[in-house]
């Protein structure tokens, strides 16, 4: 039986950087990914397929000249599902020929299968065709990532009714969707699809959306989808979801309601993948969501069992579960390294983005800081003019005792990459006066910060 310094579990952003940070330190690391293909979720269905499916959209769609030429405006009258898949296809196989070339750049063996462990230091990988090898390795990181939550009550046929992996496959762009769960997945199908001219129901049974965001910039987006005619069937569960016979859907909810549709996408979660692994056999526990539990040094209650990213819970994010498979390989290998970064970007790639870091003015409540708030609008600034945006905001919020900078909160085209100004400056310790005294280039929507600094010093009696 082969042995490995360390056997990464999962080739998503977050087992890519474990197993090439290992690599890296001169050990002999191998990984195993069950797909025929490297990647992981973020690669083919998570990730990189939905933030390419936008793109796609926004194109096709002509939505960012909408502004200008008004909302019969297309790029392309009749949009088909292949045209979408078309440039989906092209830049996940781009993103996998990068994973590959990256591994087998610094010598990181790979096998295909699905990985288990047999005892707390041997991994059994199974092949398709029923066949099985069993390695051994010193360290382990479990980096197997989620796969969406199911609920029990609702039956998929994975054609009308699907979850966020079918969405993908989707054959036909619908002329009615029906979306359940206004999390993040679920408001950023809904508004994509919405640009399509599809007729979109969003049915959550919590009465707002987006609760970790601030909530000026939820009122903005809520607005932005009432005015586009997004239906929002808030406070409302699902009694049942029905497939008419005819090709259509309709979901019940218990207050009487229903919804009619030809596709009803359950966004309700995602439940870690850890089903297969069979972490009974290594000591290791899962929660009911399949989540595994790790200290600060992301290690289980197996202290040579280390897991990272998505499985772990909390921020599942791609960016922070890449730093995470980085900062496991170096505790692994008892190497000094840094935590994870205080400051890190949420990016929700709805139509429009949301992005935001630092505070919101909710937790600023809670903890007793005095502050005070600066607003942006996109339509202020000359590139906003250009662009032909109506709608778009910047709030940044700042300490009234030393003026430092808290919070920044955006919504609007080019938010994902408005925010790292912010987060900078944030991470740095930076104040207003940063903002007041900085030069931006002209015309850019960076100029947003300058604006709402000024009407932060203005609310201050500066």
């Amino acid at each position: 039986m082969e042995n490995f310094d360390m056997l990464v579990i999962g080739s998503g952003p977050a087992g890519q950087r474990a197993a090439i940070q290992g690599a890296k330190l001169g050990k002999h690391v191998a990984l195993v990914e069950q797909r025929a293909v490297l990647g992981g979720v973020t690669a083919h269905t998570g990730t990189i397929p939905s933030k390419t499916l936008r793109e796609a959209v926004l194109y096709l769609s002509g939505w960012r000249q909408r502004g200008f030429y008004g909302h019969g405006y297309r790029v392309k009258d009749r949009i088909t599902a292949d045209d979408l898949v078309y440039r989906l296809d092209k830049t996940v196989q781009h993103q996998i020929d990068v994973v590959q070339n990256q591994l087998q750049r610094n010598g990181v063996t790979l096998f295909e299968g699905t990985a288990s462990f047999s005892d707390p230091r041997t991994i059994k990988v199974s092949n398709g065709n029923g066949s099985a090898s069993h390695y051994g390795a010193d360290r382990i990181v479990i980096a197997t990532g989620t796969t969406p939550h199911r609920p029990a009550d609702i039956v998929f046929d994975d054609k009308n009714v699907i979850d966020s992996d079918g969405i993908l496959d989707l054959r036909e762009i619908p002329r009615r969707m029906t979306v359940i769960g206004a999390g993040v997945i679920g408001v950023e199908y809904a508004t994509i699809f919405s640009a399509l001219d599809v007729k979109v129901t969003l049915v959550d049974a919590r009465r707002s959306i987006l609760d970790f965001v601030e909530r000026d910039l939820v009122d903005e987006i809520v607005h932005d989808m009432r005015d586009r005619g997004i239906v929002l069937r808030l406070g409302e569960k699902v009694s049942k979801v029905v497939c008419d016979g005819d090709g259509g859907t309709l979901t019940h909810l218990e207050s009487g309601k229903r919804v009619a549709g030809d596709v009803v996408l359950v966004a309700a979660g995602r439940m870690g993948a850890t089903d297969e692994l069979e972490l009974d056999n290594a000591g290791v526990g899962a929660d009911e969501r399949g989540r595994v539990c790790v200290n600060d040094k992301y290690q289980t209650s197996a202290g040579h069992i280390y897991a990272v990213g998505d499985v772990i819970g909390f921020p599942a994010l791609a960016s922070t579960s890449a730093e995470q498979g980085r900062l496991a390989a170096c505790h692994a290998f008892e190497l000094s390294a840094n935590s994870a970064p205080e400051y890190f970007p949420f990016g929700i790639y709805a139509v429009p983005e949301i992005s935001t870091v630092g505070m919101t003015e909710d937790q600023l409540r809670e903890k007793n800081i005095p502050y005070e708030t600066g607003v942006a609008r996109f339509r202020e600034t000359a590139r906003g003019q250009i662009l032909g945006m109506r709608k778009g905001l910047l709030k940044v919020l700042f300490a009234l005792e030393d003026r430092r900078l808290l919070g920044v909160h955006i919504v609007g085209e080019g938010a994902t990459e408005l925010i790292h100004i912010g987060q900078a400056v944030l991470a740095l310790r930076g104040t207003l006066d940063y903002f007041l005294e900085a030069v931006f280039n002209y015309p850019t929507l960076a100029e947003s910060y300058k604006i709402a600094a000024l009407d932060a010093y203005n609310r201050m009696g500066c």
